[in-house]
């Protein structure tokens, strides 16, 4: 299970992070909202633990973005505000779980578990652009109909721009998510270009993932192409 803390307090996400890891879990931590809303967006989680009272966006607002795009992590919001108005709008923001804070850690590993077993329907929602088509269940991709086999690092890559859907990821995002997670190895770019050519090669034509130079990479679906004019026919032909 893939778990993203976002929680403002750094003791408290050093217990929160050690709680989940010796449970089994892969866990990644994020400080302030923005960073938090970024990983989250382009990151495939399971669930998202949320601190309520952030720096930057806050709680509130991170969670209605992530619920409003209709991101498949589950979300358990953390708050010290414990009235039951306080826990009721917390929810109808979209949170599937509220936790008040003090609370124990068996209980809060518990209930990230639990969460983790309700997502699994939603985890299999398909990504599309064109005729292009990614299952994050099956872990297959499909063209016009066609299996197309990729590499791991090239269905991460390709899974991540499909859920920015259209917008620009970054080159420093893709090498953080797809090679340097979890390592303090430096990772040149040249590597992402390497990967990015060989899965456009096996993507195939028209080209399905543009480049912003110096930038990053963004998925748009082809342009229709233009009707061919129809033919004379060949008695207008041989009047004129």
């Amino acid at each position: 299970m893939r778990v993203l803390v976002i929680e403002r307090d750094q003791p408290t996400t050093i217990m929160l992070v050690r709680q989940l890891r010796h449970a089994g879990m892969h866990v990644d931590a994020a400080v302030d909202g923005t960073d938090g809303l970024e990983k989250a967006l382009l990151g495939h989680y399971d669930v998202v633990v949320l601190e309520r009272d952030l720096d930057g966006l806050s709680g509130d607002e991170v969670c209605w973005r992530l619920h409003s795009t209709r991101q498949p992590a589950r979300l358990l919001m953390l708050s010290t505000r414990a009235e039951v108005e306080e826990r009721v709008s917390g929810l109808d923001l979209g949170a599937d779980d509220y936790l008040t804070k003090p609370f124990a850690q068996t209980e809060f590993v518990a209930r990230v578990r639990a969460l983790g077993r309700r997502q699994t329907t939603a985890a299999a929602v398909m990504l599309r652009c064109g005729d292009l088509e990614l299952d994050p269940h099956n872990r297959s991709v499909h063209r016009g109909g066609a299996r197309i086999h990729l590499a791991n690092k090239e269905f991460r890559v390709l899974e991540m721009l499909l859920r920015a859907d259209g917008a620009l990821v970054s080159s420093r995002q893709l090498i953080q998510e797809v090679w340097a997670r979890g390592t303090t190895k430096e990772v040149s770019t040249s590597v992402l270009r390497v990967t990015m050519r060989t899965l456009r090669v096996k993507l195939g034509e028209p080209p399905i993932i543009q480049t912003v130079v110096r930038v990053g990479y963004q998925v748009r679906p082809p342009a229709p192409a233009e009707a061919e004019p129809l033919a004379e026919p060949d008695a207008a032909r041989d009047s004129a």
